[in-house]
């Protein structure tokens, strides 16, 4: 059960950002802004976490420097404040279909980076190596087919969902071919921050531990960071009204159980596993983002979704199978009479020689 326990937390955190699309999709389209939205988000996520912090961290044997805090102030920018606004505003030039598809380029860029700061290594002569190549290549096919395909309609299976602001409908069939251009380009952009977030994120887990700690700071910096960048665009008070509509429901969701439930498992999980072992279950946001708007919502589906669907479902299991194999044949090379923290360290030591270039 203890060996599962991360491909639970990876499959439920998966979940809850699908939930977080359906819902950030109907906000947006009830005409709230981005700005505002990533700013409440967070603030919302920063008073649930924080108290637990401060009641369970205050023995905390691992000494916040002012060098550590500078990190993961700029980590929060980049992985929160920076990536969440450039993705809104992408999803404005662009459509929510887009927006998802693009997401599952995440793999490949925390794969890339993970590569390039020698935390992720890939031999390509044996089974397991390939069968990650060939995951990475797929998952590419998979969004090619996704972006490219559409298909004939599928009949939904719910024919009265819970539909909000069809008013910006009209809006988003008639953008410019330029805006789309440059809202695909910002949805590359927003997946490259987040993907160099996890991988750094892994980086500062190793000397920061405290993973309560280390994600009640990057929702407090992003809340400062977020405050900033809405109040310089948006400064009606119009804009930053709440009420008991779909606005509210999207805020605390995303700010309780995605900015702080699932920023605290998305921690642990990269301790545990990995920062590649977690962006290969992005495929996952996007099967059950689709599965939610055919039974909840009631939207119209492409054959093409659903295809690019499976294909990524492949994708993702080559790549943890691969992954698997190779941990299973690592565990091997320890001596029975070791014990599992002996064998870490036995591993350690032998990869030392070998310095990654330091980011944090």
């Amino acid at each position: 059960m203890v060996i599962k326990k991360p491909y639970i937390a990876a499959f439920l955190i998966q979940a809850t950002y699908a939930g977080m699309v359906l819902l950030s999709k109907a906000a947006f389209n009830a005409g709230m802004s981005t700005s505002v939205f990533v700013f409440y988000r967070q603030f919302a996520g920063t008073l649930f976490l924080v108290p637990f912090a401060i009641i369970f961290e205050r023995k905390n044997p691992h000494q916040l420097s002012l060098a550590i805090f500078c990190k993961i102030f700029m980590l929060a920018f980049l992985g929160i404040s920076l990536s969440l606004n450039i993705y809104g505003i992408a999803l404005v030039y662009t459509s929510a279909n887009l927006g998802a598809t693009t997401i599952n380029c995440l793999p490949v860029t925390t794969f890339a980076f993970a590569v390039l700061l020698r935390m992720e290594k890939v031999k390509i002569r044996t089974a397991p190596g390939i069968a990650k190549v060939a995951g990475i290549v797929v998952c590419m096919a998979g969004v090619a087919v996704l972006a490219f395909y559409k298909g004939p309609h599928l009949k939904p299976l719910v024919h009265h969902g819970l539909e909000f602001g069809h008013g910006n409908q009209d809006h988003r069939d008639h953008v410019s071919s330029g805006k789309r251009i440059l809202g695909c380009f910002l949805l590359l952009i927003s997946s490259m921050c987040w993907g160099l977030w996890l991988v750094v994120q892994a980086q500062i887990l190793k000397i920061y531990p405290s993973k309560l700690a280390f994600t009640s700071l990057q929702c407090l910096s992003s809340t400062i960071q977020s405050f900033l960048i809405a109040i310089a665009f948006k400064r009606d008070l119009q804009d930053w009204k709440l009420a008991w509509n779909v606005r509210l429901l999207s805020v605390l969701y995303c700010g309780i159980l995605v900015t702080a439930v699932t920023y605290y498992l998305q921690a642990w999980v990269i301790a545990k596993k990995g920062p590649v072992f977690l962006a290969m279950t992005t495929p996952l946001n996007m099967i059950m983002a689709i599965l939610g708007s055919m039974f909840l919502v009631g939207e119209v589906v492409n054959l093409g979704s659903v295809l690019g669907g499976i294909v990524l479902v492949i994708s993702l299991y080559s790549v943890l199978w691969g992954k698997s194999n190779e941990e299973r044949t690592e565990n091997r090379r320890c001596l029975p009479v070791q014990d599992k923290e002996k064998c870490t360290d036995v591993k350690e030591t032998e990869v030392s020689s070998i310095k990654p270039p330091s980011l944090v």
